[in-house]
């Protein structure tokens, strides 16, 4: 099981909805995927329309007092499995900054499912703070993707989470965490400052650089309103296009092959 973090401390850069539509993509793909929501405020929770529930968060696991295990519940869409979150699981950010292994316990807490060998992902929506939940969720991480909004702002603050990637890097918490890829997103291709913003993005990490990009598109803004994600809300819009081509390309950079999606299994890590 791959750990993978969608990260950026900016908020309002598709953050959430990327790890919603990635996670749902890589479903429909074949791919069996855990989504572990460790943002307090549960958007990616309500917006695969799970009701927020502090009580099923993370928020005892990290405090020593259940397993992530006994948080996993299925979600209705095949092959996706979710961790929710709840408004308490911001309280665990103080208990956690007084804990030595802050950095480490979650990674911890993701080692039994590893060996379990239920999942093939675990897509990380991260909070969009540089707080303990944030660097926790890194550290833990095998690899990082980077939603990156198309405007000049963006560029700000992709310098400050690579420089936080670098930091983890340095702690030893994660001494092989990579920076997989950078997604753009809102992207417009009408005006010349998405493109433009683009190209700097290309011009200092070619390799990383998604080839796909994520349109601005109302229906993507609109799908988590109704607990849906963007392929039941509007399955042949062009944001459903680009995320699973996105997801397609996420699998390409890997080598993994698509699968035929199967049928869900119940989870062996609660019995």
């Amino acid at each position: 099981m791959k750990v993978v973090a969608i990260a950026n401390q900016k908020g309002g850069v598709g953050k959430t909805t990327t790890a919603i539509s990635l996670s749902a993509a890589l479903a429909d793909l074949g791919q069996r995927v855990l989504m572990l929501d460790l943002d307090p405020q549960a958007n990616a929770t309500s917006g695969i329309g799970i009701e927020p529930n502090s009580e099923g968060s993370m928020y005892y696991p990290l405090l020593g007092e259940a397993t992530l295990a006994e948080k996993i519940v299925e979600t209705h869409i095949n092959n996706l499995s979710l961790v929710p979150s709840g408004m308490d699981l911001a309280g665990v950010e103080i208990e956690l900054a007084r804990s030595d292994d802050h950095l480490t316990r979650l990674r911890s807490l993701l080692d039994p499912v590893k060996q379990a060998d239920l999942f093939d992902f675990c897509i990380l929506d991260t909070p969009p703070s540089l707080g303990v939940l944030m660097t926790a969720s890194l550290a833990s991480a095998d690899e990082v993707v980077i939603p990156l909004q198309c405007e000049w702002f963006g560029l700000e603050g992709l310098a400050k989470i690579v420089h936080v990637i670098q930091q983890i890097r340095e702690s030893h918490a994660a001494p092989d965490l990579t920076i997989e890829g950078i997604l753009m997103t809102m992207f417009d291709g009408r005006t010349n400052l998405s493109r433009q913003v683009v190209e700097e993005v290309s011009n200092y990490f070619p390799e990383q650089l998604y080839k796909s990009v994520i349109p601005r598109t109302i229906r993507i803004g609109e799908a988590p309103s109704h607990g849906k994600t963007i392929f039941e809300h509007d399955p042949n819009g062009i944001g459903a296009l680009a995320y699973r081509t996105a997801a397609k390309e996420f699998l390409q950079r890997r080598g993994v092959k698509k699968r035929s999606p199967k049928a869900k299994k119940k989870n062996k890590l609660k019995s």
